[in-house]
Formats: C-alpha cells, sequence, structure tokens
C-alpha cells in the first residue's frame, strides 16, 4: 500500500508508473488530492488532474457558464413558443434575434470550450506537478487570458445578433463589425498555444513535439476558414429535392466529429487498460476506410434519391460497434463512465435516425419540422455534452461533475421525443400546430418542462465548478 502523498505525484493517466522515493510538497497549481484507499489503475487517476488547478478550473468555469447561458436563451424560445404573447412583450428582441444566441453559444461555447480543454492538455507535459510554480504561472495566466478573449467575442456576438446585425446563415451569423470577433479570439488562442508548446518543449519527446507543432500548424487555418465561411457568398452544398445537407456533407461533417472523439485518449493522457491494440487499429482503420469513400462521393448539389449518396451515409453504422470496443478499453474516472455510455446511447440513435431521416420519403415529411429539433438535442443535447462532461471530468479529476446525470439524460429524452412526435405530425397537421391545438401546446409544455430541467442542472453544474 502506497500513501496518498505518495500517489499524487503519478502523472496522470499513467497507472502502473513507478512511484517518486522522495515526493516533493503539493505544489500551489495543483488541486488537493483526496486520500487513495488502493493502487488500483482507476482510483489513482482520481488522485490527479491533467492540468493545474487553476487553468482546469478556468477551463470548467467558461465552458459551464455558456451552457447555462445559451440554456437560458433555450428555455425563453421555449417558452416563446408556448405563450406568444411573450414575444411581444420582449420586442424588439424577438424570436428571430434570440434563435443566434442559442445556437452560436451553444456550438461555439459549450460544444468548443472542452475540446480546448483537451488540446491544452495535450500540450502541457503529463508530469507537470514536477514543474515549479513559478514555470506554470506565465503559461497558466495565458491560457485564462485566451478565454476571456473567447468569452468576450462570443458576448459581443450576442450584443450584434440582438440588434439585428446577423446574415441569418445557420452557426455562422458572425456579420457586418461582428465578423472577425471569433477569428481574432481564436488566433489570440493560437499563438498562446503555440507559445506553451514553446515554453515546455523541453518537456516533450521529439516526436511528440513534432506532432503537437504541426497539429497546431493544422488548426492555424481554422480562423480564416470561419472568416471566409461566414460571408454573404459562401454557401454549402445543398440537397436539391430537400433543400438540406447532402449525405456527403454529413458524412464529412460526422468523421471530423469522429476523429475529434478519437484523439480524445491521447489529448487527454488517458492510457489502455489492456496491451491488445486490435480496436485500435480498427478504429484508425476505418477512419481511413471512410475517408476513402467519402473521397469519391459527389461533393456538389447531390439529392438523398442518388444511391450514392445513401450508402456514403451507411458507412456510420459501422462505428457504433468500433467505436465501442476503442473507448471501452481506456481506463476513464469513475466519474466519467456513466456520461461514455450514455453517450454511445445518445451516438446510436443519432446514426440510426439520423439515416432513416435521410431516406426518401421520410426526409420530405420530417425536413425544416420539429423533427429537425429532435435531432439536433440528440447530438447536441445527448451526445456532445455527455462527451464534454467526460472531457471536464478528465481535466479536473478531482472536482467531477456527478450529480444531475439521471435528470439531464431524462430531460433530453423527453425533450427529443415530444420534438420528434411533433414533427412527425407537423406536416400533415401543420394548422393544428398554428391553432395551438390542446395536444401541441401538451407537447411544447413538456419541451419547456425539459428545459428546464437541463437549465437547473446546468446551473448547478456552475456552481459546483466554482467551488
Amino acid at each position: 500500500m502506497k500513501t496518498s502523498s505518495q500517489l499524487t505525484r503519478l502523472p496522470p493517466g499513467a497507472p502502473g508508473t513507478p512511484l517518486a522515493k522522495n515526493p516533493a510538497p503539493p505544489s500551489e497549481g495543483r488541486d488537493n488530492a483526496p486520500h487513495c484507499p488502493s493502487d488500483s489503475p482507476s482510483l489513482l487517476r482520481e488522485t490527479s488532474s491533467v492540468l493545474p488547478a487553476p487553468t482546469a478550473r478556468a477551463l470548467q468555469l467558461h465552458s459551464l457558464f455558456w451552457l447555462v447561458a445559451a440554456n437560458l436563451v433555450g428555455l425563453l424560445l421555449a417558452a416563446e413558443l408556448l405563450y406568444p404573447d411573450l414575444g411581444d412583450a420582449l420586442a424588439p428582441l424577438t424570436y428571430g434575434r434570440w434563435m443566434p444566441l442559442h445556437l452560436d453559444w451553444q456550438l461555439y461555447g459549450w460544444c468548443s470550450l472542452p475540446l480546448i480543454g483537451a488540446l491544452t492538455a495535450w500540450l502541457t507535459p503529463s508530469d507537470h506537478s514536477q514543474l515549479s510554480t513559478i514555470n506554470l504561472q506565465l503559461p497558466q495566466r495565458a491560457v485564462q487570458g485566451a478565454l476571456w478573449l473567447w468569452s468576450l467575442a462570443l458576448a459581443l456576438g450576442g450584443a450584434s445578433w440582438l440588434s439585428g446585425e446577423t446574415s441569418g446563415k445557420l452557426f455562422l451569423d458572425w456579420h457586418g463589425w461582428a465578423r472577425p470577433l471569433l477569428p481574432l479570439a481564436m488566433t489570440a488562442l493560437w499563438t498562446v498555444l503555440a507559445a506553451r508548446l514553446w515554453w515546455f518543449r523541453q518537456n516533450f519527446s521529439r516526436p511528440g513535439l513534432l506532432a503537437r507543432a504541426a497539429f497546431l500548424l493544422i488548426l492555424l487555418a481554422v480562423p480564416s476558414a470561419l472568416y471566409w465561411s461566414a460571408g454573404d457568398d459562401v454557401y454549402p452544398s445543398v440537397n436539391p429535392h430537400s433543400g438540406g445537407a447532402t449525405g456527403a456533407s454529413l458524412l464529412g461533417s460526422t468523421l471530423g466529429i469522429v476523429a475529434i472523439f478519437g484523439l480524445l485518449p491521447a489529448f487527454l493522457g488517458i492510457r489502455p487498460t489492456d496491451t491488445r491494440s486490435g480496436p485500435h487499429r480498427a478504429f484508425w482503420a476505418f477512419f481511413a476506410f471512410s475517408c476513402a469513400a467519402f473521397a469519391t462521393l459527389d461533393h456538389g448539389h447531390a439529392s438523398h434519391h442518388a444511391a450514392g449518396q445513401i450508402i456514403g451515409l451507411s458507412l456510420l453504422l459501422g462505428w457504433l460497434p468500433i467505436a465501442w470496443l476503442y473507448f471501452r478499453r481506456f481506463a476513464w474516472t469513475p466519474a466519467s463512465r456513466p456520461w461514455l455510455a450514455a453517450a454511445f446511447v445518445w451516438w446510436s440513435l443519432l446514426v440510426v435516425t439520423g439515416l432513416l431521416t435521410f431516406l426518401p420519403g421520410l426526409s420530405e415529411r420530417l425536413k425544416f419540422t420539429h423533427g429537425l429539433v429532435a435531432h439536433a438535442h440528440l447530438a447536441m443535447a445527448g451526445l456532445v455534452t455527455s462527451v464534454h462532461v467526460v472531457i471536464l471530468n478528465e481535466l479536473r479529476a478531482t472536482r467531477p461533475l456527478r450529480t444531475g446525470f439521471v435528470l439531464w439524460q431524462s430531460a433530453c429524452a423527453l425533450y427529443v421525443t415530444t420534438m420528434m412526435i411533433l414533427g412527425w405530425q407537423e406536416n400533415t397537421h401543420a394548422s393544428e400546430l398554428f391553432r395551438s391545438e390542446t395536444w401541441t401546446q401538451f407537447l411544447l409544455a413538456a419541451r419547456l418542462l425539459a428545459g428546464l430541467a437541463m437549465t437547473t442542472v446546468s446551473l448547478r453544474w456552475l456552481l459546483t465548478a466554482s467551488r
């Protein structure tokens, strides 16, 4: 049996690593580690955080603040659908002006900042507990400054959208004077991360240093790509029969998310629990095959009646067993495991329902109805939120988000179910929706209740993270 002070000296995610013979006193930059009753790998991971405590706390707070803010706006939108007079009372801040805040704060706040945390962890030496407080101070402050700039861009973007300064492009509403805000914040963050890699360059192996530098060089193109794509004259390919996304674009965007999820164990420093490399090889081999198939698809305007688009999108079904075998081999902390299981359930539902609703017949009935709202929340409130709670729990293992799991998942299920029912009936009973019939009001009230529950849980997480 090792002592708790010895256990805290272990690098994060390194079960089995020899313990330091003469451990130094705990650094001021780390969370206080609880007593560890045994040296099992999972418990060892709970005694340390991937990032120094101030940086991990800042990432939690910024991420959860925007989740709460976006959820509050979503709650207002759900209330306006049930009580339209509320929109009149808030004029000129109409439903259309609030909607970009809900969408963009979710995407660029909650859906982005935990991933920035994972990237920051990858650029931090795994044995950062051995670095002095002085050596950690400047990189920590630089990251926290970049997070504040990111949040400032989101706040100013919100002011722009509420004032009516928007292009109307979903998730690309950066328009007019607000158009350069987020690209500038991204550039500032990139500069900080690059400086961080240079600062810690002596703590990485040469291959590890080159891999991180190459990844940062790729990310350097993101700010300019966002600025360009937000322009009025840039539009993606569309499905000429439904007006929605093509099968190729859906497959391409999903593969991007798959790649990010697949890199998470490496970014967070989570070691596999066994030495079998089969699941790892299968994951990346199928990823390469999927990318090759994506390259052969028609990337222009393409109908959902085209066999190639349907077959290409069907490849996503293959990810269900492969992803499960891949992720279950890593030593996730106990607080993360329920969220990982929930993420896989949401991912399975998302892939199956996404493919079904793309098919001819079903697509026409659900396109641009509340069925699309259900699908979006299946992805964002279900899959992405579950994964991002895992990330935050791994980044700050001594302050995990444990509470609210059942309430969040139940509320999300209620939200998705009610919106799918409404979307399915909306096409043939549109007039009843606009007349506010009893059954439509019941479903909208259930949606409001589910939104209230998720907002309450997110607010509780924010309060927990602030302690």
